[in-house]
């Protein structure tokens, strides 16, 4: 049997994703227009330009599927684009109480996600050449994400 040595985790930045309310478009399709927001890493550094948007599919089981999209601006001008998917499951005290019409916010939402990369920028190729993972928190007016680069 194969034994893979498990891989290793180097934290790339932080973000700060500003985010609209959510259009509902039907009872299990949401669009999330993001407004803007920070990157603070020490290899990845700048701001998130508005335009961007998270499209969401809500499951019968109350799992979310998420698919971010948005452009980064590092601070030396060069655009890497960006596409987050992931999941993002609901205890069951919360959906309750969401089921009832009241939004519980004494707790963030948690999820996992990949990260993907896209740029032309020499000094940033390496991040479309990478994997990379992430977690974040939901608040009602931004998405605080971590990610990190399997090595």
């Amino acid at each position: 049997m194969f034994t893979a040595t498990p891989p290793l985790l180097e934290h790339v930045a932080d973000l700060i994703v500003r985010v609209s309310a959510p259009t509902v478009v039907s009872c299990s399709r949401r669009v999330i227009g993001i407004n803007g927001g920070e990157v603070m890493g020490a290899r990845l550094h700048g701001k998130i330009l508005p335009g961007g948007a998270e499209f969401q599919v809500i499951r019968a089981d109350h799992t979310t599927e998420l698919d971010a999209r948005y452009v980064i601006e590092t601070h030396s001008g060069a655009l890497i684009y960006v596409v987050n998917t992931g999941f993002r499951h609901k205890t069951h005290e919360k959906t309750e109480s969401q089921g009832a019409g009241r939004i519980d916010r004494s707790r963030p939402d948690l999820f996992a996600l990949n990260a993907a990369f896209e740029t032309d920028a020499t000094d940033y190729l390496w991040l479309a050449r990478n994997v990379f993972v992430g977690t974040a928190e939901r608040h009602p007016d931004r998405v605080e994400l971590a990610i990190y680069q399997l090595l």
